[in-house]
């Protein structure tokens, strides 16, 4: 009967109640320890929707593994505004700099189809894009293009 339980939880703040309660409930694991560690792992990205999987074995034990937000979540979260412009062409919400777009871009890492940083900031620009945030001050629908003219060098630079 092990088996494994997928759910997008608030950081930090997961309860027994639904999505986690309804899913865990029939398993062998004791719910309220399941949900104390899913909120001591989860806790860095609090408020924000975390994907989490919980795998479990019949005789109760458990294992979390806790996944990075969308990076939308993340953009959000990092310039401080809660819903992106209805017309992100136009009306702007927010603004971040480079360097918390590339910030945004190493917590997502791995999840990122990109493969150096240059790549994932653009990737984390694009969501900037249809969220309505500009960067540096600056539409982000213009940032691939400066950061291939090299205006972004010293920032993103490889670790």
């Amino acid at each position: 009967m092990a088996g494994t339980i997928e759910a997008l939880v608030p950081g930090g703040e997961a309860d027994p109640g639904p999505p986690l309660g309804p899913e865990l409930g029939p398993t062998p694991v004791n719910v309220q320890e399941v949900v104390a560690e899913i909120n001591d792992q989860t806790d860095a990205f609090d408020g924000m929707e975390v994907p989490i999987t919980v795998d479990y074995e019949d005789d109760g034990a458990f294992s979390i593994s806790v996944g990075v937000p969308p990076t939308a979540a993340l953009v959000k979260d990092t310039a401080g505004f809660e819903t992106g412009s209805g017309e992100p062409q136009k009306d702007f919400v927010a603004d971040i700099s480079v360097e918390e777009v590339k910030q945004v871009a190493e917590q997502k890492g791995p999840d990122l189809l990109a493969y150096g940083t240059k790549s994932a900031a653009k990737e984390v620009a694009g969501t900037c894009v249809s969220l309505g945030v500009t960067i540096d001050g600056e539409d982000a629908r213009t940032f691939d293009d400066r950061v291939d003219d090299g205006q972004y060098d010293d920032v993103l630079a490889e670790a």
